[in-house]
C-alpha cells in the first residue's frame, strides 16, 4: 500500500472537520507538510472515484462528495492503489520439480489459497469501516482535534 493511501485517508478525515468548505490541495498538504503536487494526485484520484468533489477558481478546492458514512476505507484504498489484489499468484509451482503444466496452481496452491483468504479478510475489514467511524473515534479519543483542525485551517493564509 503506498503512502498516498495514508495521505488520502487523513485528508478525508480533515475535510470532515471543516464541512462545507472547499480546501485547496496546497492547504491540505501544508497541514502535514506534504508535497502539494503529490497530494494533489491523490486528491484527484479520490475525485475520479466520486469520494471528493473539486471546484476550481479562487474559492475552489476539495470537499467530500459523499457523506462520511458512505465512504469506506476500502473505497479510499481502491481509489488510490487500484482494485487489484495485493498478492498475485504467478504459479511458480509450474516451474518446480514434478509440476503439472495443466494444473491451475492459483486454485490448488496452499500459499495462493492462504493469501487469497487474507486478502478477503483485509478487504472485509476495510469495507466495514467508514471515514465517519474514524472521525467518531478521533473525536472520542482526542476531543480537541476537530476544533484545533478547524482553527488551523481558518488561520492558514492562502
Amino acid at each position: 500500500m503506498n503512502e498516498g493511501v495514508e495521505w488520502a485517508l487523513h485528508s478525508c478525515v480533515n475535510l470532515c472537520f471543516i464541512p462545507g468548505e472547499a480546501v485547496t490541495a496546497k492547504r491540505l498538504a501544508a497541514f502535514y507538510e506534504l508535497p502539494t503536487a503529490y497530494l494533489n494526485k491523490q486528491l484527484q484520484a479520490l475525485t475520479r472515484a466520486g469520494i471528493l468533489s473539486s471546484t476550481s477558481g479562487p474559492k475552489g478546492g476539495f470537499q467530500l462528495a459523499r457523506r462520511p458514512e458512505k465512504i469506506s476505507l476500502l473505497d479510499v484504498v481502491v481509489a488510490i492503489d487500484g482494485a487489484d489484489d495485493a498478492f498475485r499468484c504467478t504459479e511458480i509451482l509450474k516451474a518446480g520439480p514434478g509440476a503439472d503444466s495443466k494444473a491451475d496452481y492459483r486454485k490448488i496452491c496452499l500459499v495462493s489459497q492462504a493469501m487469497h483468504k487474507a486478502e478477503l479478510t483485509y478487504r472485509r475489514e476495510l469495507s466495514g469501516q467508514t471515514i465517519a467511524d474514524i472521525v467518531a473515534q478521533v473525536e472520542q479519543t482526542y476531543p480537541d482535534t476537530a476544533g484545533n483542525t478547524r482553527r488551523w485551517f481558518a488561520n492558514l493564509k492562502s
